[in-house]
C-alpha cells in the first residue's frame, strides 16, 4: 500500500498515526518517504511535537548508508527541517538537537553540525558522542581527538559509545600512541571489559599493524561474539595474513557460531580464494546482500578473474560504482583500454558520477603510445568534472605523462597545484626516474627538502632506482644512511630498492647485509637478491635463495624465474635452465615473456646448441624481438658462427636498423675471425644509421662531496 492510500484510509489522522508511519519508514533507504509523511502531517494541520522531529530525523538519518555521500538536495532538506525546529521552538530539546546534529554529520555537513553544537543551550554526553562520531566517520580524525579532549575538560565522563566512536580515528600508525592512551583511559573508567569497546580497540590495534596486541585482547575476552571473530578475521585479512584469517574463520565455525555478511566481507578482504568464499556465501544465503556481492566482484576482479566478476555483476540486481570500477581496474591491468572505456561509459549511462578511483583506473590502463590521446582526453574530462582538484587524479596524470616521456606536462601539472602533498612529490620524482631523467629527480628531491617535506620509503625507493641508472653509488649510500638514521622501515620496496642499487653498483656484499637485516622478506625482495647473485655470476647462491624462497611458502613469479634463468645462463647450466623453464610454464602456469625467451635462447646458444635454440625460437608463442635474436647473435660471437651471425644481423637490421648493439656484435664477430674489411664496413654502416657505437658512460660514477651537497640534502 502506498503513502497516499495509507493516508486516505484514515479520515482524521492523529499525531500518533503519523508517528507510527515515521517509525515504519526508519531504515527504508529513502529519506524522501519520511519527509513526504512530514509534509502530509503539516497539510492536515496536525501540530508536530518534539517526538515528531526526533522520529523524522531518525528516519532520514537511517536512510543514509554512509557518511559524506548524501545528495545536495538532502542537505537542503536538512536545513528546512532545522528551520521548522527553530520556528516551533523545539530546538530547546537536547535530544532533538542531537538527532539533527547526527543527520548533518551523515550528510557530511560538518560545519553546520559544529555550528549547531556550539549554539545548543545545553549538551549531554550523547551530543558529544554524535559530534565525535561524525568527525571520525567523515575522516576528521584530529578534530575528533581534539573534541574528545575538550569534552573531558568540560567535565563530561565518557561512556562506551564515546570510546567506540573515537577509537576508529586512531587506526593510523602515527596515532597509535593516542589510541593506546584512550585504551588506558577506557580501562580506568571501568569500560575495559565492555565487548563493544574491546572489539573497537582490537580493530584499532590491527589497523596500526600491532597484531600481537589485537590477538592478546581477543584471547582475554571471556565471551566472544560474532563481532569479535569478525574483527580478528578482518584484522589478519587487512594485514595480508589470509591463511591466518581463514584459520580464525574455521575456528569460529568450530565454536558453533554462524557467520554473518560482515564475516564474508572480512574473508574477501583477506584476499582469500574467491571460489571458496563464493560457495560459503551461497550456502549461508548471503548472495542477496549487495555489500557481500560487491566485495566478491572486487575480489574476482583483483585476482584477474574478470569474466567471473562481469558475470556476477550482470546477474546482480543492483549496479553500483564500486563494482564497475573494480571490473574497469581489472581490464586496465590487462591493458584492454577498449573495455575500460566501455565500462567508463556505462558509469555515465547509469547516471553515476565517476570518482577519483574510476579516473585512476582509466589512466593506469593507458600504457600503449597509441592510446596517449585518450589520456589527454581524460585530462580534459578531469578539468570539466572538477576531479582534477583531487590529489589522486593529479598523481595519476603525472604518472601517465611521465610514462610517455611528456615530462614537461607532468611538471606543469605539479606546479599548478596550490598544496603539494608528499604523494605528489613522490609521483613526480618517480616519473622523472621512469622517464630516464634521474638527475632531474635528484634536483626535485633537493627542492622537496627545501619546502620542508620529509621523504618516506617510497621517495627513497624512487631515488635509489635513479642511483641505479646513474651509477651514483655514493648518493645511494647517503640515502641508505638516511634510512638508518630516521628509522625508515627497511621492508618490502625500500629494502628491495637498496638491494637492487647495491648489486647494480657492484657492492654485492652490501646488498647481502641489507637482505639479512630484513626479518620477513617479501617476494620482490627475494627476486632482487636472486637477480643480484645472477648478475654477479654466483649461480649457486642464486639457487640457494630460490630454494629458501620456496621453503618460506612464497610462490615464485615471472621475475623470480627471470633471475633463475639468468643464473643458469651465466653458469652454462643448460639442463637446470630447461628444467626451471618447464617448471615455470607447467607447474606455475606462468606465460613466458620475451625476456624469458631471450634468456633461454642465450643459454642454448652459449652452449653451442644452435639447432635447439632455433627450434625454441620457432616454437615461441609470441613474436621474437631484437633481444631474442640478439641473444643468439651474441652466442655466434662466442662460437665463431659467421654465416648464422650474418643471417641474424640481416634480420636485426630489418627489425631496427638504428640499434647499434647488433652492429657491435657483428663487428666483434668479424674481428674474431680476422675479417677486418668487414669490420670497417659494419662500422661505416653503424655511423650511417646514426650511431657510432663508441660513446658511453662508466658503469659506476662515484659522486663527489659537492655533488652530494648540491643534489641530496639529507641533513636529518
Amino acid at each position: 500500500m502506498n503513502l497516499a492510500c495509507t493516508l486516505c484510509s484514515s479520515k482524521t489522522p492523529s499525531l500518533s498515526f503519523f508517528h507510527s508511519l515515521l517509525t515504519s519508514y526508519t531504515g527504508s533507504q529513502n529519506s524522501k518517504l519520511a519527509l513526504d509523511i512530514f509534509r502530509q502531517l503539516l497539510e492536515t494541520n496536525v501540530n508536530p511535537v518534539d517526538l515528531t522531529f526526533s522520529l523524522l530525523l531518525k528516519a532520514c538519518a537511517s536512510s543514509l548508508s554512509s557518511y559524506a555521500y548524501a545528495s545536495f538536495s538532502a542537505g537542503i532538506e536538512g536545513s528546512q527541517v532545522h528551520s521548522q525546529l527553530v520556528k516551533r521552538g523545539i530546538n530547546q530539546f537536547v535530544y532533538v538537537n542531537t538527532a539533527l546534529l547526527d543527520f548533518y554529520m551523515k550528510l557530511g555537513c560538518t560545519t553546520d553540525a559544529r555550528k549547531l553544537f556550539e549554539n545548543m543551550p545545553c549538551r549531554d554526553v550523547v551530543s558529544w558522542n554524535a559530534l565525535i562520531c561524525g568527525y571520525s566517520q567523515n575522516g576528521y580524525h584530529f578534530d575528533a581527538l581534539d573534541l574528545f579532549v575538550q569534552m573531558l575538560r568540560d567535565g563530561f565522563r565518557p561512556n562506551q559509545t564515546t570510546i567506540v566512536s573515537l577509537v576508529p580515528s586512531c587506526g593510523l600508525r602515527e596515532l597509535i600512541l593516542q589510541g593506546s592512551s584512550i585504551h588506558g583511559l577506557g580501562i580506568k573508567a571501568g569500560l575495559g571489559w565492555d565487548p563493544q569497546v574491546k572489539n573497537a580497540i582490537t580493530s584499532m590495534y590491527a589497523k596500526c599493524d600491532d597484531l600481537k596486541a589485537s590477538e592478546l585482547l581477543f584471547e582475554e575476552m571471556s565471551e566472544k561474539n560474532i563481532v569479535s571473530w569478525n574483527t580478528m578475521i578482518g584484522a589478519y585479512g587487512q594485514n595480508g595474513f589470509s591463511d591466518k584469517a581463514m584459520f580464525f574463520f574455521k575456528k569460529m565455525l568450530e565454536e558453533s557460531l554462524q557467520p554473518s555478511p560482515v564475516t564474508m566481507i572480512s574473508l574477501l578482504s583477506a584476499n582469500a580464494v574467491p571460489e571458496i568464499v563464493h560457495c560459503y556465501i551461497i550456502k549461508c544465503g548471503f548472495n542477496s546482500y549487495v555489500s557481500v556481492i560487491t566485495s566478491l566482484i572486487c575480489l574476482y576482479a583483483k585476482k584477474g578473474c574478470t569474466d567471473m566478476a562481469e558475470l556476477l555483476y550482470k546477474t546482480s540486481p543492483v549496479k553500483n560504482l564500486i563494482s564497475l570500477t573494480a571490473i574497469m581496474s581489472s581490464y586496465s591491468e590487462k591493458g584492454d583500454i577498449k573495455l575500460v572505456i566501455e565500462y567508463f561509459m556505462q558509469i555515465q549511462q547509469l547516471d553515476m558520477k565517476p570518482d577519483a578511483v574510476a579516473m585512476i583506473s582509466v589512466l593506469c590502463g593507458i600504457i600503449d603510445p597509441a592510446h596517449f590521446v585518450i589520456g589527454r582526453a581524460f585530462h580534459g574530462y578531469g578539468l570539466q568534472s572538477g576531479l582534477i582538484v583531487d590529489c589522486l587524479v593529479v598523481n595519476g596524470l603525472i604518472s601517465m605523462y611521465s610514462r610517455f616521456d611528456e615530462i614537461e606536462d607532468a611538471l606543469s601539472l605539479f606546479l599548478e597545484m596550490n598544496e603539494k602533498p608528499l604523494i605528489t612529490w613522490n609521483s613526480l620524482i618517480s616519473g622523472f626516474v621512469q622517464a630516464g631523467k634521474p638527475s632531474h629527480a635528484m634536483e626535485l628531491f633537493r627542492r622537496m627538502k627545501m619546502y620542508g617535506q620529509k621523504p618516506d620509503g617510497i621517495t627513497i625507493a624512487s631515488l635509489l632506482s635513479g642511483c641505479c641508472q646513474l651509477g651514483y653509488l655514493r648518493i645511494g649510500e647517503v640515502l641508505h644512511n638516511y634510512v638508518v638514521r630516521n628509522n625508515v622501515k627497511v621492508e618490502d620496496f625500500t629494502g628491495t630498492a637498496l638491494i637492487d642499487m647495491y648489486t647494480k653498483c657492484g657492492r654485492l656484499e652490501y646488498a647481502e647485509r641489507v637482505f639479512k637485516s630484513i626479518n620477513d622478506p617479501c617476494l620482490a625482495t627475494w627476486n632482487s637478491i636472486i637477480s643480484g647473485y645472477s648478475l654477479h655470476g654466483i649461480e649457486h647462491q642464486a639457487f640457494i635463495c630460490y630454494s629458501e624462497l620456496l621453503e618460506h611458502g612464497l610462490k615464485p613469479d615471472r621475475i623470480t624465474f627471470l633471475g633463475v634463468l639468468s643464473a643458469c645462463t651465466h653458469g652454462g647450466l643448460v639442463l637446470e635452465g630447461t628444467e626451471h623453464f618447464l617448471i615455470m610454464t607447467k607447474e606455475y602456469d606462468l606465460m613466458p615473456d620475451l625476456q624469458h625467451c631471450a634468456s633461454m635462447v642465450g643459454l642454448l646458444g652459449r652452449a653451442g646448441l644452435f639447432k635447439e635454440a632455433l627450434e625454441f625460437i620457432n616454437n615461441m608463442e609470441i613474436e621474437p624481438d631484437s633481444a631474442v635474436w640478439g641473444a643468439l647473435l651474441s652466442a655466434c660471437c662466442i662460437h665463431q658462427q659467421v654465416k648464422l651471425g650474418e643471417c641474424l644481423a640481416k634480420k636485426l637490421f630489418f627489425l631496427n636498423n638504428k640499434n647499434g648493439g647488433f652492429y657491435v656484435l657483428m663487428s666483434n664477430l668479424y674481428a674474431i675471425v680476422g675479417r677486418w674489411d668487414d669490420v670497417a664496413r659494419v662500422r661505416y654502416m653503424m655511423i650511417e644509421s646514426g650511431g657510432d657505437g663508441c660513446s658511453g658512460v662508466s658503469v659506476i660514477q662515484v659522486a663527489s662531496v659537492e655533488d652530494i651537497n648540491n643534489n641530496v640534502l639529507l641533513d636529518e
